[in-house]
């Protein structure tokens, strides 16, 4: 039965809500190794053995937002707060060019409204000097005005994760200074704009269901997204979430899985918190249909005060200055580093 369900998806149809959560849930061994073979072939259909490296600049962990779960939340009083200027951030942009990265991606905490310009100023900066490279940005929610502001300045892509599609559970991790559905339209104002979208969630997170998770799916199906971010929900010490434990590791891949059999063509990283769960997390999630690794090229002097989750991997094989142990990891799986801009075949 577990079977039919997945060559239903390998066959291009959608599954009804049931269905969705069966696969979630099913204990059947044969059928879950069966949903990651399906996904590596239908990654290797499209990309070949082939996998997409981004260089990760944090350039700020100022936020205002106070997302319960987050360890750079506003109300966090414990972390040391940086923001990098133009001049380190254009720094590691040429050390990751000269490495080989050509996508750049830019993620901090949400500002203000009046930095606009500035972020403005430094894609500008950026799309000028590595012409050659994409940009892609992860700063949070705002207006449609600054967006465009962005686009127009040179960048091509834009991740916002969702979080989660059921608007009582979002009130559950969020203060109630923020709307689900602002976020929702946000994904869409950026989709209309022409970036290259990426959206996701924590698997895992406090409160979360797995009928929460068969939401997820029905909305990033609503949404036809370029890239999909998931990772397993990782306590942060000083968080009110930090007694809660951690997501599971087989519900991540195996909701990679679901969605590259959903999206043949999607860009799907093997996140940063798979690999801080479990030592294997990089190789598991490509195994399980991701073809995006995004090595942290974050100057040390800062690179542990981006605190999102306790013990962060960015350092080994998560780094710039672990390529080369990452590139035989890969090999050791069957896998080789592409080193080209890797947009979406969608886009």
């Amino acid at each position: 039965m577990i079977r039919l369900l997945i060559d239903n998806l390998i066959s291009g149809g959608h599954l009804t809500s049931s269905q969705y959560r069966q696969l979630l849930v099913t204990n059947d061994q044969k059928a879950i190794e069966y949903l990651y073979k399906s996904a590596r072939n239908c990654s290797k259909q499209v990309f070949g053995n082939r996998i997409y490296l981004r260089g990760l600049i944090e350039i700020s962990n100022v936020c205002h937002n106070n997302c319960y779960y987050c360890g750079i939340r506003c109300g966090n009083g414990s972390i040391t707060r940086y923001t990098l200027s133009q001049q380190e951030i254009l720094s590691a942009c040429e050390q990751g060019y000269n490495k080989g990265f050509r996508t750049f991606v830019l993620q901090g905490g949400e500002w203000d409204e009046a930095y606009s310009q500035r972020i403005g100023n430094l894609i500008s900066e950026i799309h000028s000097s590595w012409h050659d490279c994409a940009i892609t940005l992860s700063l949070g929610e705002h207006s449609r005005l600054t967006y465009q502001l962005w686009k127009n300045a040179g960048a091509d892509r834009y991740l916002l994760r969702h979080e989660t599609a059921n608007e009582k559970h979002y009130q559950l991790l969020h203060p109630t200074s923020m709307s689900q559905s602002h976020r929702i339209n946000c994904l869409k104002n950026l989709k209309s704009i022409g970036y290259q979208i990426g959206t996701g969630m924590m698997v895992g997170a406090p409160f979360q269901t797995i009928n929460h998770l068969v939401e997820d799916i029905q909305l990033i199906t609503m949404l036809k997204p370029h890239m999909i971010g998931l990772g397993p929900f990782v306590p942060q010490q000083d968080s009110p979430f930090s007694r809660f434990p951690a997501g599971s590791i087989d519900l991540t891949t195996r909701l990679y899985a679901i969605f590259r059999l959903l999206f043949p063509l999607a860009l799907i990283p093997s996140t940063t918190a798979l690999s801080t769960l479990a030592s294997n997390g990089r190789q598991l999630g490509i195994n399980a249909g991701a073809n995006v690794l995004m090595p942290n090229i974050t100057p040390l002097t800062h690179r542990t005060d981006y605190a999102l989750y306790n013990n962060k991997s960015v350092f080994g094989a998560e780094s710039v200055e672990g390529l080369k142990q990452l590139e035989q990891e890969l090999l050791s799986i069957g896998y080789t580093i592409d080193w080209s801009r890797g947009d979406s075949p969608q886009a």
